[in-house]
């Protein structure tokens, strides 16, 4: 699953079209939406997820080797969006890497500790061969859930990739539509699920093969949970953090939307038969973080816009690098457009001590 096109900022303030495509989940973009269910429409977004995520790549915003390997090379040079959605872009991502690492890597964790993530709707996300690919991941247990008609894409990519193949050699496929390896280096195992997360709203929700309970588990949702009804979206929290005792979630999303930039992107989102109903229910920056205490993480809940991400967290250096790359004339509209996201992230039991000082 992957967010769709928002509001053309620079027409939003009279000043014309242009090229760029507004934020998407994990990076990309959607191209207006043809013939087809609200599905359809939604795993085409991928597509332009990759796309986007490349152009930060290729501007030299994000360091990623295997950006390349999701991206259709067709005829032309590859689309390059505009200055601000590579921010934001470069944003998002970093302000997850450090949550991800924190997580991972942070100083908290015993010797031999397992840890799991389970990233909803994790379309072509690059992120488990980053961490794959780096010594020191050990004991690491990545899920992806995704449609299965994602989920067979992405394993056809790592098929036909060598250094993709190298990091996740395909071992297993299971009849439930999972593939992976489940003996990776330094006792690490990766599983890609095609389902519907809609199965896990279900009364009687399906087991997914490799799921640890008895560890600290990441849960991820990029973009993803914004798409099921509010009920459905609460019933998939609710059945994986009951999985496990030690558990955090990690949700990007928009918000917002009672604003006149808020109103445009709803109203370009229902031309393109998109809707994201629980943007009704949380729609400020609060609700996001009142949304995961009443989801039971009670340990500690936080809540940031990618706009406050990026004047607090990216340290002035990196503010400089990024600045020095392509140059920002449009500052008000990155403001606009940054404070209508927002990264929450709330947690509960062991393994998390380190977010306390994010």
């Amino acid at each position: 699953m992957s967010a769709p096109q928002i509001p053309n900022l620079l027409s939003l303030r009279g000043r014309g079209g242009a090229r760029g495509r507004g934020a998407r989940g994990r990076g990309g973009f959607a191209s207006p939406a043809g013939p087809g269910s609200h599905d359809t429409v939604i795993q085409g977004t991928d597509t332009d997820a990759s796309v986007s995520r490349l152009s930060a790549v290729d501007l030299g915003y994000l360091e990623d080797p295997y950006a390349r390997y999701f991206v259709q090379q067709n005829a032309g040079p590859p689309t390059r969006r505009l200055p601000i959605i590579n921010r934001g872009t470069y944003t998002r991502t970093s302000a997850l890497d450090r949550l991800v690492s924190t997580f991972l890597f942070g100083g908290n964790r015993g010797d031999g500790e397992k840890r799991q993530i389970i990233s909803l709707g994790a379309g072509t996300d690059t992120r488990p061969f980053r961490l794959f690919s780096r010594p020191e991941t050990r004991g690491l247990i990545y899920h992806e859930i995704d449609f299965p008609a994602i989920a067979a894409k992405k394993r056809a990519t790592v098929q036909s990739i060598p250094v993709l193949r190298s990091i996740i050699t395909i071992s297993s496929e299971l009849a439930d539509g999972t593939w992976g390896n489940q003996s990776l280096a330094n006792e690490s195992s990766y599983y890609c699920h095609g389902r519907d997360l809609r199965d896990f709203a279900q009364s009687t929700p399906p087991s997914l093969p490799g799921i640890e309970s008895g560890i600290p588990t990441l849960i991820i949702s990029e973009c993803c949970l914004c798409y099921l009804q509010p009920s459905e979206a609460k019933s998939v929290i609710s059945h994986f953090t009951s999985l496990v005792s030690s558990a955090a979630l990690v949700v990007y999303e928009p918000v917002r939307p009672s604003d006149p930039f808020g109103r445009q992107m709803v109203s370009n989102l229902a031309a393109r038969r998109i809707q994201m109903p629980t943007l009704e229910l949380y729609p400020e920056v609060t609700d996001q973080q009142t949304r995961l205490s009443e989801a039971g993480f009670q340990d500690g809940t936080k809540a940031s816009t990618v706009e406050d991400i990026w004047r607090k967290w990216i340290p002035a250096d990196e503010k400089e690098r990024v600045d020095q790359l392509e140059g920002l004339d449009e500052v008000e509209e990155w403001e606009l457009l940054a404070g209508h996201y927002v990264v929450a992230w709330g947690w509960r039991g062991q393994g998390f001590e380190g977010w306390k000082d994010l």
